[in-house]
């Protein structure tokens, strides 16, 4: 079995399909972007979607010779401050896995309200022995970004570093992704949007493939929902060609329900397995 499945599943859950160190010549093609429009800013979204309270959790499964392993969960809460959303997401493998590979994961985002852009992003992992604290300090206006990293939060090392204008993170990515006006999208559009993630700046494209009707989310129901395909470059995890499918609920709340995607070894998957606080009804879930 793939030891490092988890942790590309917490990745694959923050929607960052990316292999460290590959090289983006060897990505997949895929069709020409469309012409910007504004509801694909990437530098500043009205938040009509989500609200403080709001929390969702996934369950993590990874296929190996045919069988469906549950692993872990991932859970991810909204908190509300004076000018900012501070976004807690904690991943872990159930007690029943941890024998081996035993995954304690915690990112923190802090989002102004006004953009969505990231102005803290804070990362604190252990996965399978390995530990890792990095704390990022986004200056937006200024286009650079400072990083204390290390092994644990009384080591780090401060790192600064110039950024591209508009510089989103793991977390804010997912909820940035939930504010695009669908409504104004063409199916095969692509919205590109550049995420901060270990130090490294890296450029995305997401393509819209339209609606999905009636789709089955295992142990939650049937959804109509709005289809995805991020970009995946070629490397360690992805073989050329390789396509990853996410859904979202098709009504106001836009919560991603299911998350697809074909590995070197097997597949995996992340799975809508509860939701509380939402904004809105949930009007996708058909049953």
């Amino acid at each position: 079995m793939n030891s490092v499945f988890l942790k590309y599943c917490m990745l694959f859950l923050l929607a960052l399909p990316v292999g460290w160190g590959d090289d983006p010549a060897r990505s997949p093609a895929v069709a020409p972007a469309a012409p910007p429009t504004e509801t694909q800013s990437v530098c500043s979204i009205r938040n009509t979607t989500f609200q403080a309270g709001e929390q969702i959790v996934y369950k993590l499964y990874y296929n190996w010779n045919f069988v469906w392993l549950a692993a872990g969960e991932v859970t991810f809460n909204v908190h509300d401050l004076p000018h900012q959303y501070r976004v807690n997401v904690i991943g872990q493998t159930y007690p029943s896995y941890e024998w081996f590979y035993q995954v304690k994961d915690n990112y923190t985002s802090y989002l102004d309200k006004e953009t969505l852009l990231p102005q803290l992003h804070i990362k604190d992992i252990y996965e399978g022995g390995y530990q890792k604290y990095d704390r990022t300090k986004f200056y937006q206006d200024e286009q650079r970004i400072v990083s204390y990293r290390g092994k644990t939060r009384q080591d780090t090392k401060a790192k600064y570093m110039d950024v591209d204008p508009c510089m989103h993170d793991l977390i804010s990515m997912i909820y940035f992704a939930r504010n695009l006006d669908y409504d104004r999208l063409d199916r095969g559009q692509e919205i590109p949007i550049k995420i901060l993630m270990d130090q490294e700046m890296h450029p995305l494209k997401i393509r819209y493939l339209g609606p999905e009707e009636d789709v089955k989310i295992k142990g939650s129901g049937r959804y109509n929902t709005l289809r995805f395909s991020p970009q995946l470059i070629t490397g360690e995890l992805f073989k050329e060609g390789d396509e990853m499918k996410i859904y979202v609920s098709d009504d106001d709340n836009k919560i991603p329900l299911l998350i697809e995607s074909p590995v070197t070894v097997g597949s995996v998957k992340a799975v809508l397995h509860s939701y509380k606080g939402l904004r809105y009804p949930m009007e996708a879930k058909l049953d």
